[in-house]
């Protein structure tokens, strides 16, 4: 039997970048009547391959199966919402957009950044396949499509005449599992001078930072610059900007354009963020070598913690049900035996259980009532958002404790 390839360039896939073991659907929160019932678990074993170095997972679920009813809704996050405001801004400015104009953008969620565009009069489209997400966005008066991105839709779409000027696609790549199709689909469906923007975490700080709860079944893949230029070359794009931005503990901001559009040159930060890359080993294997063991010793430092924790009879609540978290705690074997029960600002998740840890999730509010002696925040990547909602923790000398990069506890 032949082993996995890889999803870009069909090499077999022969070493692995860190094994986390089995894990559930990350974004499957469990209702009361579902606890007893059988869960299932696949492998989180990642695999970087040895001749595009595109980091993966292999695809043991159907993307329709993950995203066809998802739980995840941008808008709960204030910070997420002002990012999404400020990238508008900056693109009508740079890119001259205007009521002639049409922005598409590829997995819209519920409306939280194409509202912005929208308010400003340009014409916009959002294709988002999880139809329960995609109705919050219609109710917001942000046109909608409810399909699957690829080719196809990008064919059918530019039949239409619907080529767009700009199409902004943010932490999508990752959990697209046929990654040469969802390309293929933004060259065909872009003008032939329109512009790219594409956000995702990068996995230099990835493995930097020792972010492994980012790795989950529904992120199929992990992007440097370097496999991301090789991925749109394949297709006719140039990449010919790259921004860092803060965002999810270090992403990028690819540009890209058709590759005979000669009206924006390749800038030099594409250059030097492909000499980093190079520098900190990330096209050959020794740049992912040591992940794993890192990996093992934040599950060390945060049993660790809990154990002494517990033992001193304290109380540890967690803040947040994102996906991420679901990965740590499964990871590290962290149950209602480490963590009281865990709080999450959305209404979709409150009620629930977190998958395999069966962790319930509560509003908010129950921090105020338990007055727990620590608060495990499971989206790190949200720490000063959170700490400065919750700071009134204090009151009772309650402390915040933050898993990622590692342990540490915040008096």
């Amino acid at each position: 039997m032949s082993g996995p390839r890889c999803r870009f360039c069909a090499a077999p896939l022969r070493r692995t970048l860190v094994d986390l073991g089995m894990s559930p659907l990350c974004e499957s929160y469990l209702s009361r009547a579902q606890l007893n019932r059988m869960e299932p678990f696949y492998p989180l074993h990642v695999y970087v391959c040895d001749e595009c170095f595109l980091v993966q997972l292999e695809a043991y679920v159907s993307a329709e199966h993950i995203f066809s009813d998802y739980a995840y809704f941008s808008s709960y996050s204030d910070s997420w919402v002002q990012h999404a405001r400020v990238y508008t801004e900056q693109m009508i400015e740079r890119w001259r957009l205007g009521p002639a104009s049409r922005v598409v953008e590829l997995a819209s969620n519920d409306g939280y950044l194409l509202q912005h565009f929208v308010a400003r009069g340009i014409p916009s489209l959002g294709i988002e396949p999880a139809a329960n997400v995609a109705e919050v966005a219609i109710r917001k008066g942000v046109p909608t499509l409810v399909k699957f991105f690829g080719e196809t839709t990008a064919r059918e779409l530019a039949a239409e005449g619907k080529q767009a000027d700009l199409i902004a696609a943010n932490n999508v790549l990752a959990q697209v599992p046929d990654v040469n199709d969802f390309v293929e689909g933004m060259k065909v469906l872009l003008k032939p001078r329109g512009v790219i923007t594409v956000e995702f975490p990068h996995v230099m700080r990835t493995i930097e930072e020792n972010q492994f709860d980012q790795i989950y079944h529904e992120h199929f893949s992990y992007f440097s610059l370097t496999t991301a230029a090789r991925i749109f070359a394949a297709h006719g794009l140039t990449l010919f900007d790259v921004e860092e931005l803060p965002t999810h503990g270090g992403s990028l901001r690819i540009f890209a354009r058709q590759a005979d559009d000669a009206s924006w040159p390749v800038d030099d930060r594409v250059r030097e963020m492909l000499s980093r890359e190079a520098a900190a080993g990330l096209a050959r294997w020794d740049g992912y070598a040591r992940f794993g063991e890192q990996v093992k010793e934040t599950k060390r430092k945060l049993l660790s913690f809990l154990i002494e924790a517990k033992r001193a009879g304290k109380s540890v609540a967690g803040y947040g049900a994102p996906g991420k978290g679901n990965t740590l705690l499964n990871y590290c074997g962290v149950r209602t035996d480490f963590l009281d029960y865990t709080v999450d600002r959305s209404p979709h998740k409150q009620g629930k259980f977190l998958p395999g840890t069966h962790v319930p999730i509560f509003h908010p509010d129950k921090i105020k009532e338990t007055r727990p002696d620590y608060v495990l925040v499971l989206p790190w990547n949200l720490k000063t958002e959170i700490m400065s909602q919750m700071a009134y923790i204090r009151d009772w000398g309650g402390r915040f404790v933050v898993p990622i990069p590692e342990v540490r506890v915040y008096d």
